[in-house]
């Protein structure tokens, strides 16, 4: 028998939404699972005398150093994260641009390829003394030396993305008669967009660590990475831990954000393979 119209609706598309969080937070619960055993056998191993707590803090030390450091932490966080987020523009424009110029021209590809290579073996204490001796002991040190670790990522995605074009469909743009630009704008760069995103995420990850040795590296006097060369000298090993904590939990909320805004900006993206 039908339902009437403006019936209430049924019991199961009720409890949709319920089920939906709880397959959700099944995803998640191996990995709380996971960690929870890592935490508890780390202190239980430094409890036991496996390691001096100056070596290794236990987990209960490092919570301590957060809440007693507090007020340094976040003011050295803040310093930290907006060295990482400008970075990590610089990189993301960076890389992007360059990309897709080494996509339109075959020369600039083969001239810059292997420089680009190159430039990730360079080791960045080697650049962090000429970077601030050209541009000072402020903010823009730390970002080229963000952008410069950072930006391959994006290069190379980019590139592959571009490179798995349907053929079809490049040729169906020649038989309209479509420009070069135009066939980029309506088929290679959506096409390379997920691509794109994978970059921009690995730059994140990249630019925490690159952030750290900037700071490290090029006369800081603020920031996470100042308080990991400060801290541990000083035999402050818990608060150095602590930051690097922080810097570890930083990495995931801007990954967890950037994937966000990619299932939003790119719903297609993640549609299944053969649904409507």
């Amino acid at each position: 028998m039908r339902e009437r119209a403006g019936a209430r609706p049924s019991a199961a598309w009720r409890r949709r939404p319920s089920a939906s969080w709880l397959e959700r937070a099944g995803g998640w619960l191996p990995t709380a699972l996971v960690l929870a055993a890592l935490i508890g056998g780390w202190e239980l191993y430094v409890d036991a005398g496996g390691v001096d707590a100056l070596v290794l803090p236990a987990p209960h030390d490092i919570l301590a150093a957060l809440y007693d450091d507090r007020r340094v932490l976040w003011s050295n966080f803040l310093v930290s994260a907006k060295e990482i987020v400008l970075g990590s523009l610089l990189a993301a424009a960076s890389g992007m641009a360059l990309a897709f110029a080494m996509h339109f021209w075959v020369l600039v590809r083969r001239a810059l390829y292997p420089l680009l290579v190159a430039s990730q073996a360079v080791p960045v204490p080697i650049l962090a003394a000429p970077l601030a001796f050209w541009l000072g002991f402020g903010l823009a040190p730390k970002l080229v030396v963000v952008a410069l670790v950072s930006f391959f990522s994006v290069v190379i995605t980019t590139l592959a993305a571009l490179a798995t074009v349907e053929r079809g469909l490049l040729q169906l743009m020649r038989t309209f008669d479509a420009s070069r630009l135009r066939t980029f704008r309506y088929v290679e760069l959506p096409a390379a967009l997920p691509g794109l995103f994978t970059g921009l995420k690995l730059t994140l990850v990249v630019a925490v660590i690159a952030d750290v040795l900037a700071e490290q590296g090029a006369g800081s006097n603020a920031g996470l990475g100042y308080i990991l060369m400060t801290a541990e000298p000083q035999l402050l090993t818990a608060e150095a831990f602590a930051a690097a904590l922080i810097l570890s939990l930083l990495a995931i909320v801007l990954f967890a954000l950037l994937t966000i805004a990619e299932r939003r900006l790119l719903p297609w993206a993640y549609r299944p393979k053969g649904a409507e």
